[in-house]
């Protein structure tokens, strides 16, 4: 079977090795189509430097059962979305490191989806109603993210959310918001990306400004906002901003769906007693977000998409050269047949 790997900084192979014969408790997993992303981008070019080569890129894939089995829930042919963030194992065998994530990334931290097969138990997949694409399934784990963060802002019906970073997770956010009943203000440094939000529903949309405090109180009566949330993945404004357009003791929201860190003083949050919180998987929300797209509950139109045959994923690194080139809520993905 096909395998790509990246096997060090602007260096990608493609290794022809065997394929998975199946293992008691995993079933082997045709992979049908991949996502790439800007994240991948950044692994590809070695902007993230915790990434550890050779590494299988591609967090986010569906795939069909390909081995016959005795599941009732996982027959041959049954379409399934695959578990980007899985819990780490433990042997058992050695002194845990307290040190280590305690939940692992495909793509990013363990081996990724851009294969033929991968070999997989049936609490690391789940299957996929007919009524939900490819395209819509490989966007489940940004719902359940998103739905993840509204959850843990645990904001009552009618107040008022600040929202920092106009990225797809961004609105996302945002839209979960308001089919909560949850007024979101969305804050952004790019023009074009509030006005794109603001087609897709999202009212509120404020520039960033030496006036953005005041603006967020003409929105919110004069209180600031009930909460906040900054993603980490859209925004180059300064996280703090997050402190400074809550009320007093409201709740703050940190979403790094890539971990990846930066420089943040708490000292406006102590002052404020803000209790803040960070949301960097999907906490067990998948089937909740896969009902969500069911019901149309939030409508993922707004994104688009391109299909390319897997042999071209050279193409993509070498085009996309920095993670800011991808287009703006633009999904890129593989087809693997």
């Amino acid at each position: 079977m096909n395998v790509w790997k990246i096997t060090a900084p602007q260096k990608l192979s493609r290794e022809d090795i065997p394929v998975p014969e199946p293992e008691e408790g995993k079933l082997r997993v045709r992979i049908t189509k991949a996502l790439l992303s800007g994240t991948d981008v950044s692994i590809f070019n070695g902007a993230i430097k915790t990434t550890k080569y050779p590494l299988v890129p591609g967090r986010f894939a569906v795939g069909q059962i390909a081995s016959q089995n005795e599941s009732g829930l996982f027959p041959k042919g049954t379409r399934v979305l695959l578990h980007a963030y899985r819990a780490a194992r433990d042997c058992g065998t050695e002194k845990k490191d307290f040190t280590e994530d305690e939940i692992d990334i495909l793509g990013m931290t363990k081996d990724g989806f851009l294969r033929d097969f991968v070999l997989t138990r049936p609490d690391e997949m789940t299957p996929l109603p007919d009524s939900v694409s490819d395209n819509d399934a490989l966007l489940v784990h940004d719902v359940a993210i998103a739905k993840a963060v509204v959850d843990k802002l645990g904001a009552k019906k009618g107040s008022h959310i600040a929202v920092i970073g106009a990225d797809l997770m961004g609105i996302l956010v945002c839209l979960l918001l308001i089919y909560q009943q949850v007024s979101p203000v969305l804050i952004d440094a790019d023009a074009e990306r509030l006005d794109f939000a603001h087609k897709c529903g999202v009212y509120y949309t404020l520039p960033s400004s030496d006036a953005v405090l005041d603006k967020v109180a003409a929105v919110t009566g004069g209180r600031l906002a009930d909460g906040a949330v900054y993603i980490s993945s859209g925004s180059t404004l300064d996280p703090t901003l997050a402190f400074l357009v809550t009320a007093r003791g409201g709740d703050v929201v940190i979403c790094a769906p890539d971990r990846r860190g930066f420089p943040l003083d708490f000292s406006l949050a102590i002052r404020k007693q803000i209790s803040v919180y960070g949301i960097s998987d999907p906490e067990g929300s998948l089937e909740t977000a896969i009902n969500l797209i069911v019901s149309k509950a939030i409508n993922l139109d707004f994104i688009r998409s391109s299909v390319s045959f897997v042999g071209n994923v050279g193409e993509f690194f070498k085009k996309y050269d920095s993670e800011s080139a991808t287009e703006f809520c633009m999904m890129h993905l593989f087809s693997l047949l």
